[in-house]
């Protein structure tokens, strides 16, 4: 009987991610945002629904209360699960974005391509200390981001990726 290497099964593009790069996860503090975002949308359409079921008492009103807290329910699940799902990595010569659960999408941004980087942060991200990087190439399409960062984070990327796209772009 002779002995071999068991067989790997044959890997797709996109499943799983590259396991060749070393990943950055992002702040799970994006969680908070992101349901206190959800929270604050339920709040004004469940108080709707909940003012036309108190006032007229007709049972749609319920039933719309009932599917929209369902609806909140699940979503609230998928935002935990996509929020791990985002992750970056930076290679020698490009930055991958990853993110995704059903649609996985997989960015890759090389250095030479960008435009410009632009770090933001909204009322909610930065009560949680969290920013987000945008990078911009010529293709609109090609554009990627990496949201939940820590400022200090997203301040040495911002500053890398200007130093390496600069550097790369003087190569041309």
């Amino acid at each position: 009987m002779n002995s071999t290497e068991p067989s790997q099964p044959p890997v797709s593009a996109l499943e799983p991610w590259p396991d060749t790069v070393r990943w950055q996860p992002i702040s799970g503090d994006l969680i908070k945002v992101e349901l206190l975002r959800l929270a604050m949308g339920l709040t004004v359409v469940l108080a709707a629904l909940g003012l036309g079921w108190a006032l007229s008492g007709h049972w749609a009103f319920g039933a719309g209360f009932a599917v929209v807290l369902l609806l909140g329910a699940w979503r609230a699940a998928a935002i935990v699960r996509a929020v791990h799902a985002w992750g970056y990595a930076e290679r020698e010569n490009d930055l991958l974005v990853r993110h995704g659960l059903l649609v996985r999408r997989l960015s890759i941004v090389p250095y030479s391509r960008m435009q410009f980087v632009d770090v933001s942060a909204g009322p909610l991200e930065r009560a949680f200390r969290l920013a987000t990087v945008q990078l911009h190439t010529a293709a609109a399409a090609s554009d990627a981001r990496v949201p939940g960062l820590r400022p200090e984070e997203a301040s040495r990327l911002r500053d890398r990726l200007t130093a390496l796209g600069e550097d790369r772009a003087e190569g041309l």
